[in-house]
């Protein structure tokens, strides 16, 4: 992305209103922008038109010139009669028409929906790469690709390719309906119209905005069936090979109840440069999501063009498996659980920012790590330098793939014995660094439009009771609660959450858990003694890093990561009073 985003008079910013003539057709185009900017030239589907793309190119045109049309049969462009007239054919000459009279040179072509299948049309014409410097396509995949991916999963008929064909034949029902006579166009201009702006809120989340959907929706949508007849039946007959070398950035939002994530698996069979982006949105995410989409347009726009590529892009380009290039944030990593899960994902492809309290433990991390590794200090339990350092991370690093918030602290000793003071370091680092974590950092996530996961580092002593851990056990309990909470809050914003469960496991935290009620000479020695017992269990931290790596890549919500802290999640389900009468032994002794 422009550091220094340009800044265009007031002047350029308007919709401005022109005609361009394609054959026989007359296309309603507006443009937006400084004319001798790059263009970027946005595409509609069905059943909308040119103004579904209102928030998008207000937030384009400040840095672009942006040019919109209503295709042919929509809105205020010319409408054919014919079928035959609304073959992909045609629409791609359509599009060809408005870039030779918008654009001095390769325009940046952004689709959604029909829009999209019909500029596949254009971005994989041999002439295409004159013309075209990208292609964006969003829910809209080339009708050829699709018939080939779906004739390659046939003759493999695995439960999986089997299962994955009939799941995009399940979503694209509509298609079926809109090939019966008469009945779509009645529905649309009787039923379905005037009843659309409801519905796209009701089923789809997607609010009414000023301009979609316009007041000649029924009638738009009813000739935008011959959109469907003119090209289904005889394209999948006769799939054409389609390869381009235009650069490609495919949006897959991952919640649309039209076009599977899977019709975009086959790409780079066709597509020589191939960006394939999630998107935590629905159908109509132009709409629901124009920050999100005109960041990412613009972040494409920009590398096809020269500058660096994005973190999201690094993780999009063809190929990237695992975690390579994403971001994991790690707190508490100068040792331990914490230096252990950094070392992890860093070897899974990740980079990594490896942050503790102790400046001098996470230099040494990171440096131990290499090059992948970036160390910051900060103290979780202060909410200002938490905040502040979730900006600098996103500033210097984009916004983190993966949150592993580790850092805690030990404390043992009786109820009685332990001091309101010894209470509050304890919630402040276990449970408040905890929340400072989750609370910094999921807002970058959620907001980024493209997921995320939290990991939260409780233990088994959150289900374990014990007359020696009251305050531990408790700061640990409610980290396994906010997560349950967190999670399901996050979901609907793609943001996973997983609470990690370690038993014993030989850290560092043993050698500095405060044990109330006792002078010196006795702490230490009970430090001493439990920190041989941690080890003589042998169960080390690289082993639960892992276990947070299989849980990011799994999703699941609670791990428990021990032998032992498996055993007593079941036995605190199955027999909670057992758990009560094995909680009297004190286990510092």
């Amino acid at each position: 992305m422009a550091t220094e985003p340009l800044r265009f008079p007031a002047r350029h910013l308007a919709a401005r209103p022109r005609t361009v003539r394609s054959g026989e057709v007359e296309l309603a185009v507006v443009e937006q922008g400084d004319p001798a900017a790059p263009t970027v030239l946005l595409v509609h589907g069905y059943p909308d038109t040119h103004r579904m793309w209102d928030g998008v190119a207000d937030r384009l045109a400040e840095d672009y010139h942006v040019v919109r049309y209503d295709v042919r049969g929509a809105g205020a462009s010319s409408a054919p009669r014919a079928i035959a007239a609304y073959r992909t054919e045609r629409l791609a000459e359509d599009l060809f028409a408005v870039l030779d009279a918008v654009a001095d040179g390769p325009a940046h072509v952004v689709a959604h929906d029909w829009g999209s299948i019909q500029a596949w049309e254009a971005v994989t014409d041999p002439a295409a790469r004159a013309s075209i410097a990208s292609f964006t396509s969003i829910s809209g995949p080339c009708l050829d690709h699709v018939a080939h991916w779906m004739r390659r999963r046939l003759a493999r008929p695995t439960p999986a390719n089997l299962r994955a064909v009939l799941s995009q034949l399940a979503h694209s029902w509509y298609i079926y309906a809109f090939h019966i006579p008469v009945l779509p166009a009645l529905a649309w201009r009787t039923l379905i119209g005037p009843r659309w702006s409801a519905l796209l809120e009701r089923i789809e989340g997607v609010p009414p905005v000023a301009g979609h959907p316009v007041a000649t929706i029924g009638r738009d949508a009813a000739r935008g069936v011959r959109l469907y007849r003119a090209n289904f039946l005889t394209r999948f007959g006769r799939p054409r090979p389609r390869p381009t070398a235009v650069p490609v950035q495919v949006l897959v939002p991952t919640r649309d109840r039209f076009v599977t994530p899977a019709l975009a698996e086959d790409l780079e069979r066709w597509v020589e440069r191939l960006w394939r982006r999630p998107v935590v949105a629905g159908h109509w995410v132009p709409v629901s999501h124009p920050d999100v989409v005109a960041r990412m347009v613009e972040e494409f726009v920009e590398h096809v063009g020269g500058r660096p590529s994005t973190r999201g892009l690094q993780r999009a380009r063809a190929g990237a498996t695992g975690f390579t290039g994403a971001l994991a944030v790690v707190t508490g990593a100068g040792g331990g659980i914490g230096k252990a899960t950094a070392q992890a994902f860093a070897a899974a492809g990740a980079e990594v920012v490896v942050a503790d309290i102790d400046a001098v433990a996470a230099k040494r991390s990171a440096a131990e790590i290499g090059p992948a590794a970036y160390p910051y200090a900060v103290d979780v339990a202060d909410e200002a330098a938490m905040a502040a350092f979730a900006e600098e991370v996103a500033a210097e690093h984009g916004v983190p793939d993966i949150v592993v918030n580790n850092a805690g602290i030990g404390l043992a000793g009786s109820f009685l014995d332990t001091t309101a003071e010894d209470w509050r370091r304890v919630v402040d680092v276990n449970l408040l660094g905890v929340v400072h974590g989750c609370r910094s950092f999921g807002a970058l996530m959620a907001e980024s439009g493209e997921g995320g996961h939290i990991v939260n580092i409780s233990s088994a002593a959150a289900y374990t009771p014990s007359r020696t851990l009251s305050a531990y056990a408790s700061s640990k309990a409610a980290v396994l609660m906010l997560s349950d909470c967190l999670r399901a809050e996050l979901a609907d914003k793609g943001v996973a959450v997983t609470a990690v469960c370690p038993g014993i496991v030989a850290t560092g935290i043993t050698g500095s858990t405060r044990f109330a009620g006792t002078g010196a000479a006795e702490e230490d020695r009970l430090r001493r003694k439990a920190t041989a017992a941690y080890a003589r269990r042998g169960y080390g931290p690289e082993k639960v890093a892992a276990e947070i790596l299989r849980a990011v890549r799994t999703g699941v919500a609670v791990l428990p990561v021990t032998p032992e802290a498996r055993l007593a999640r079941v036995a605190s389900r199955l027999a909670p009073g057992l758990m009560r009468r094995i909680a009297r032994l004190d286990v510092t002794r």
